[in-house]
């Protein structure tokens, strides 16, 4: 593998990138018009334009991307995570081509991507799963009978999709249909797809997630957990590995039946097996992202592993050199994603252009970025300006590097979800690590950041005014005579 071409944009091409270089892999960058000056394009030893900025123009072209590549002769892609990383005919079309698809062969993708078709494959290993009806449901009254039986409260979830899209909690029998209609609604238009499944709804669940890394010798190994539960709109803002409720038993539980759903596909490269744990450390399969994961870095820092270069290696034909009982935890990771939203409003995108913008250092902080000082946030992709990722050799160190870092992160011009982090890494029920899924609906309003917030301008301000008056009274001395 000589020249790698990366199907995507923003940090995660140049996370790639950073390390196909070091393999000593030249490197392809595609963008679209609103990313031709985008620092994943200077980064990349060639750039191609694919079109126009919204992504069905440009970075959804999955055959137009295959032709770029052949054009200059890229003997493998890596697609990131988003657009067609899961995307089974693009893979096949790449793999078509002789070109490598950087990920599972299509098959896998295609089971794993339908949530019905990847609790069926891995039904014959005896895998937890939640209660409930394992086929898809269009017809309202037949899921109202289905509902019933299950007993609500009741989660409704498209089958071809995740994201939170097409995902409804439904509490009572009387607000079902609405909620069914709405589920199906958002899984037509966000895949194409209106069909749902119905499981029975876990209250206070924790999402872990286990990563995965198979060859194609037969090898495949569990690289620990991530806890995941901190999320708005079911999706994770805060990450970290490892997780502070698993004991070194329910760990090996997890991770070997995290294993055997990577074979229940025939899997290949990393992947990611999600679950949801119960209050009584019941756990219970989701599903599987076929792909590399946003916060993929909090587990490379703990396993002191590169998973983009054992991707790589994997997609070359190499054999895994390093075997499960070598794998250690190592200290402990957090991950903020920093998006260009307002924490203040739920959470909507904050277009605007980065007056300032200047990362965090230091030991134990790093940043994959994908933004630089004076450019503008386009609005056609999702706002995730960069990834916070702090280490400690206990959780509370990496806590205190993270709010450090987060204090030394500079952003004007637009708002972000720094201020949320701070307020998530300084509250007891996250220091203590009695939390769940339900975190942001139970302790978080947008009153109580502002109040804080007001608070400490307050104290900086008393601070600053102390300060002055202190510099006055030295100015203020009789000058002293010099001999």
């Amino acid at each position: 593998m000589k020249k790698l071409l990366v199907a995507n944009r923003g940090e995660i091409a140049i996370r790639v990138m950073k390390t196909a270089q070091k393999m000593g892999i030249k490197t392809v960058a595609v963008y679209s018009t609103a990313d031709r000056n985008a620092p994943h394009v200077k980064f990349a030893d060639e750039a191609v334009w694919i079109g126009e900025a919204p992504s069905s123009q440009s970075y959804l072209l999955g055959s137009k991307i295959i032709e770029v590549a052949k054009s200059l002769n890229v003997d493998a892609i890596h697609p990131g995570y988003g657009f067609l990383s899961e995307n089974a005919d693009f893979a096949e079309e790449a793999e078509k081509n002789d070109i490598i698809f950087i990920g599972p062969k299509s098959k896998a993708i295609k089971i794993m991507g339908s949530k019905l078709a990847a609790k069926d494959a891995v039904k014959q290993y005896n895998i937890p799963m939640v209660p409930g009806f394992d086929e898809a449901i269009t017809d309202v009254e037949k899921a109202k009978v289905v509902a019933k039986e299950i007993g609500f409260p009741i989660l409704i979830k498209a089958s071809a999709g995740g994201g939170g899209k097409g995902m409804r909690v439904v509490e009572s029998e009387a607000d079902f249909e609405s909620q069914m209609d709405r589920a199906i609604s958002e899984a037509i238009s966000a895949f194409g797809d209106g069909s749902v499944f119905i499981e029975k709804y876990v209250g206070s669940p924790r999402h872990i997630e286990i990563q995965v890394m198979a060859d194609s010798h037969g090898n495949v190994l569990y690289l620990f957990e991530r806890e995941c539960s901190i999320q708005r709109r079911h999706q994770k803002v805060i990450e970290e590995a490892p997780s502070s409720v698993l004991t070194p038993e329910l760990r090996k539980k997890m991770g070997e039946a995290a294993v055997l759903v990577a074979k229940s596909c025939d899997y290949l490269g990393a992947g990611t097996v999600e679950f949801l744990l119960d209050e009584n450390n019941n756990f219970y399969f989701l599903e599987m992202n076929t792909r590399l994961q946003v916060e993929h870095p909090v587990t490379e820092w703990i396993t002191g592993t590169d998973l983009v270069e054992l991707q790589i290696r994997v997609a070359r034909g190499e054999a895994l050199t390093i075997k499960q009982d070598h794998l250690k935890i190592k200290g402990h990771a957090m991950e903020l994603r920093v998006y260009a939203e307002d924490p203040m409003n739920d959470f909507l995108p904050s277009v605007g252009h980065l007056d300032v913008y200047q990362l965090p250092e230091g030991e134990g902080v790093r940043v994959d970025n994908g933004f630089e000082q004076g450019m503008d946030i386009p609005i056609y992709y999702d706002p995730m300006l960069a990834k916070l990722i702090t280490y400690g050799e206990t959780r509370e160190e990496a806590i205190q590097i993270m709010l450090k870092a987060i204090e030394d992160y500079q952003v004007e011009g637009v708002q972000t979800t720094l201020p949320f982090g701070k307020f998530v890494f300084e509250h007891e029920a996250f220091r203590s690590g009695k939390f769940d899924t339900h975190f942001v609906k139970n302790y978080y309003n947008a009153d109580v950041l502002k109040n804080q917030m007001a608070q400490e301008a307050e104290i900086a301000a008393l601070v600053a005014l102390k300060q002055y008056f202190e510099d006055q009274k030295i100015v203020r001395l009789p000058n002293e005579k010099i001999i």
